[in-house]
This record gives structure tokens, sequence and C-alpha cells, in this order.
């Protein structure tokens, strides 16, 4: 079984923000994987199977900078540990609908992974990383990624989601190290994360 997270703010003022990218991957994921996501306690919660291996997919109700604990809360309920965590989530250092996957590493200063490094005493677990891009000149990184998405963010955004469902897939079927070698290469046909 892998836990796969998206992390968000809830309610209907952040869905379309910046910050809330890696809930639309678990988004992506259950309806292309025909998984029906319900609400339960702290999250909006799925589980079936990919292939073979059955999965649970989770969009937090929580804030972002409290994931930690729910994500903790999660993984015992499901018997599982940090190793069976897919962690999805924006990232500032990376171009707007760039993709990365990553199976460890510090923080990078994002409030909600810091958080569940926090809570897990670890932080070996996998992360699918999808850019968001920097702030303006001047512009408080906060504010940045609570905006909403802007239409030419979306069309560079759209593939990239529909990427990191692919990148979750490999991860889950072919291993995390297979997984970065085929999307952390910047594709030349699409001037993104292949």
């Amino acid at each position: 079984m892998r836990l796969l997270v998206g992390l968000g703010n809830p309610g209907p003022a952040y869905v379309r923000t910046r910050h809330n990218v890696g809930m639309w991957v678990i988004e992506r994921a259950a309806a292309r994987w025909t998984i029906s996501l319900q609400p339960r306690r702290t999250a909006r919660i799925g589980t079936g199977r990919l292939g073979s291996e059955p999965v649970t997919l989770a969009g937090l109700l929580d804030w972002m900078n409290i994931t930690g604990p729910p994500i903790k809360s999660l993984l015992r309920e499901l018997n599982l540990t940090p190793d069976d965590l897919i962690l999805i989530h924006d990232d500032l250092d990376l171009e707007p609908g760039r993709l990365r996957v990553k199976s460890d590493g510090g923080h990078g200063g994002h409030n909600g992974v810091r958080s569940v490094i926090e809570a897990l005493g670890t932080s070996r677990f996998v992360r699918v990383k999808i850019g968001i891009g920097r702030p303006a000149p001047g512009q408080n990184p906060a504010d940045y990624v609570l905006e909403p998405v802007t239409a030419d963010e979306m069309r560079l955004f759209d593939p990239c989601l529909e990427r990191a469902v692919d990148a979750l897939e490999w991860v889950i079927q072919q291993g995390v190290t297979a997984a970065m070698n085929r999307f952390n290469v910047r594709d030349r046909k699409e001037g993104g994360e292949s």
C-alpha cells in the first residue's frame, strides 16, 4: 500500500491558488484511476488500485502549515511508514509547469513539507514537486503562493499535472529511481519536464 498526499489549503478561496497544485494532482490521479475521494475527518480520501498495487489518495483539509500531524495519523491508521508516503506539493524553485521527483531532502522553505518532516521525524519520503516559479521582485512569496493561477500559467500547469500523475505511476510501478531518471530530465519537445 502507498499513501499519496497532495498538499494545499482548505476552502473555496484557495482552490485555484498556486499552493494547491498538490491537491490538483490527487484529483487528476483519482479521476484517472477511478478512485472516489470522500471527506473523512482531516482529508478527502479514496482507496483503490494502480495495477496490483493498493493505493490511498488523500487531499488534506487542514492548513498547509499543520499538515504533518494529519499525515502521521493517516500513516498510523493505514499501518504504513514514511517509506510508503508520496507527497505532492508546489515548489517555488522550479519554473511553472516543471516537475521533479525526489526521494529525500530538506523542506526548501516549504512550510507544509517542514510540518511533515517535523511530525514524521524524517525527511526520507518521496516527493513529487510541481514548479510554480518565483514571485516578481519585491513580492512576498507567502502572498504569491496564495494567489490564483493565471490563465497563462494554467496552460503550463495542465500538461504538468498529467505528467505528475504519470510520475506517480512510475514511482509506484517502476520505483523512485526509475521515475527520477524519467521525469527529472527536461523534455526537448515540450520544453518542460518529461
